[in-house]
């Protein structure tokens, strides 16, 4: 059971990694642009990926975290 959890949590963290721009760019076009009909499933899906985005700007730029395939390091001022 631990194994499945474990996998299950590496596919979404893979999705994620890859999904959450042209989630959180695409889907505003979609519902405003393209007239698609809105969709809460996907509406949750939005904001989560807005969350990673801004994680992951906040992560770069304010606390200037430099990750590499050895880690990840903060650099100290």
């Amino acid at each position: 059971m631990k194994r499945t959890l474990l996998d299950l949590y590496g596919t979404w963290i893979l999705f994620f990694h890859y999904a959450k721009w042209p989630i959180v760019i695409g889907l505003p076009i979609l519902y405003f642009d393209l007239g698609y009909k809105h969709n809460s499933v996907m509406d949750i899906l939005w904001v989560y990926s807005l969350y990673l985005v801004l994680e992951s700007l906040y992560k770069r730029y304010i606390l200037k975290q430099k990750c590499t395939s050895k880690g990840c390091t903060t650099e100290k001022k």
